[in-house]
């Protein structure tokens, strides 16, 4: 085994440049690993926790490209070096062959497009936060794609925001549908008069695409953040947002995605809900009901319920013929789950859930935590239940490979299957493994090739284990990656396919009651 690198300064790369390399670095024959990073603190931090910070890359700073290789022997690192630098050049070249003008700086965007109203924002997190004020100072909205943002900035930047009526998505967003366009990690869903204002990403994900898949329709969807609800950052954009969707004649039927907000948040929720006439379906995942009803919201447990309640809401079906059809529906379930327990042998009984997106992966613990009790993870309900090694599980466990400790230093597991990949393998080889459970969350900017990167992991699987393994798709049939295709290949390799994470959840869960796991 071998690691080499090498340090680039003063070269700046955006963050989806660096990730789109990375994955073709480590697809090149022989390479172990691969990091292509800025030099941040962060980065390097975690290079360092993997041991691949060099001796060399403790001096770079934010400015600087960091390129580190792991391969079988020093002749294979040596070429993908080699390889990675041509690959960054041709990115370079190519934005600089182009025949367009590519502007270097929100002023010269302006010049090209003057009646702009947006700006994603997608710089090292360093510079992220003044470029997102001087975007405010020109009455713009903001999309913060960048992490990393100082605190100060970054709620400097809520308030001009909040003050001025703009959207300060972010920092730290992935996903938003701004008048049907799609930003960042997003799916391609059906216009209509239902928004939504989230705090979770692949929430926002997965209750548009329902929403979409059951005959429904997205206004506007504003994501901001999953920090914003937090007391330091007093939920600012997501006020602003939800305040956007009250006096948006479009939107007929409001959505509130997040965690359960700090209560001094909840309180400004509730004087903003005050005087709004339009219906709105709270879904605080794992908050109890009554902190949703007295906003004069709906509640609800899952994502799920909140996109089917929203799609009750904007058709006119009662809230009773909702509940009797989610009853109805659990009946269903045990059924489906009875039937799948019956395939397991004597001595399976655990649970291994891993999970590209946090919020997903945060449903599903709340689900299996009230259905069989204990579930380890590297991001638990409770801190007991943390994983000694997030790379090893114990009894039932839920990996969230979108964490930091997975992500910097590679791509997003929403892009590249590969780290997962090795660990549906590993779950695979323990016999007492039950259920191997799998999301995948398709759109733009996720990964286009699902069929052929996920599946011959799971033939692998089935040749040598009598695992079940369960596969939630969120999307819809318009996204890029043709989604039935890929359910149709995932079923084929005999996986059990579901679109909608709570439902499969729970499949799950029953399963695991069925064995006494």
């Amino acid at each position: 085994m071998a690691v080499k690198g090498m340090l680039k300064k003063g070269e700046y790369y955006d963050s989806v440049t660096l990730m789109l390399v990375q994955k073709d670095a480590l697809n090149i024959p022989g390479v172990e690993d691969a990091a292509i990073v800025m030099g941040t603190l962060q980065n390097k931090s975690i290079l360092e926790n993997s041991g691949m910070l060099l001796e060399e890359f403790k001096s770079a700073t934010d400015s600087d490209l960091l390129i580190v290789i792991k391969g079988k022997d020093e002749e294979t690192v040596n070429k993908a070096l080699s390889e990675v630098e041509k690959i960054l050049k041709k990115s370079r070249s190519k934005s600089e062959e182009t025949q367009d003008y590519v502007p270097r700086s929100l002023d010269g965007a302006l010049k090209v497009m003057g009646d702009a109203n947006l700006v994603l924002i997608s710089v090292a997190g360093k510079y992220a936060g003044d470029e997102a004020i001087k975007a405010l100072s020109k009455d713009l909205h903001v999309m913060i794609f960048s992490d990393n943002v100082p605190k100060e900035k970054a709620l400097l930047a809520k308030k001009i925001g909040y003050e001025k009526g703009l959207l300060v998505m972010g920092p730290d967003c992935g996903t938003a549908i701004i008048n049907g366009a799609p930003l960042g990690f997003a799916n391609v869903v059906e216009r209509g008069d239902i928004g939504i204002v989230s705090a979770a990403g692949t929430g926002l994900q997965e209750v548009s695409s329902i929403i979409s898949n059951v005959g429904g329709g997205i206004s506007q969807a504003i994501g901001t953040g999953g920090i914003d609800m937090k007391e330091y950052y007093g939920g600012l954009s997501f006020l602003t947002g939800l305040k956007a969707l009250i006096e948006d004649i479009d939107t007929k039927v409001i959505v509130l995605i997040s965690k359960p907000p700090h209560e001094s948040v909840l309180q400004k929720l509730k004087e903003v809900l005050k005087n709004n006439k339009k219906p709105v379906v709270g879904c605080f995942l794992g908050a109890p009901n009554e902190l949703v009803e007295n906003l004069g919201a709906y509640p609800v447990s899952t994502l799920e319920e909140a996109a089917l309640l929203a799609v009750s809401l904007s058709k006119g079906t009662s809230f009773d013929s909702f509940k009797k059809e989610i009853e109805e529906r659990e009946e269903v379930i045990k059924k489906e789950a009875h039937e799948l327990a019956k395939q397991l042998k004597h001595g399976q009984k655990y649970f291994r859930g891993l999970f590209q997106g946090g919020t997903l992966a945060y449903e599903t613990e709340l689900i299996l935590t009230d259905m069989i009790g204990e579930v380890y993870s590297n991001v638990p309900l409770r801190p007991e239940f943390k994983l000694k090694d997030s790379w090893k599980s114990e009894k039932h466990t839920i990996v969230d490979l979108g964490e930091d400790e997975f992500t910097v230093g590679r791509p997003h597991p929403q892009i590249d299957f590969q780290l997962r990949n090795k660990r549906i393998l590993e779950e695979a080889k323990d016999k007492e493994v039950a259920v191997i459970y799998l999301d995948v969350v398709i759109g733009y900017g996720t990964n286009m090739h699902p069929i052929e990167d996920l599946v011959p992991v799971i033939e692998e699987v089935k040749k040598t284990s009598d695992a079940i393994v369960i596969v939630n798709v969120t999307g819809t049939d318009k996204d890029p990656q043709n989604k039935r295709a890929l359910i149709t290949a995932l079923k084929n390799a005999s996986a059990h396919v579901y679109e909608r994470n709570a439902y499969a959840s729970k499949v799950a869960g029953y399963v695991i009651k069925e064995i006494g796991g």
